[in-house]
């Protein structure tokens, strides 16, 4: 049995999930910074 289908199955799986991780995180933090600055300016 070849287990290169699941090999690369397993790493595609975990590159798709970090990299939406990632953005989630990023998106997070720029709501957070944009929720700071408001607090700031008044």
């Amino acid at each position: 049995m070849n287990p290169w289908p699941f090999v690369i199955g397993a790493y595609s799986v975990a590159i798709v999930l970090t990299a939406a991780l990632l953005c989630r995180s990023f998106a997070s933090m720029r709501r957070a910074e944009a929720a700071a600055d408001a607090l700031k300016s008044k």
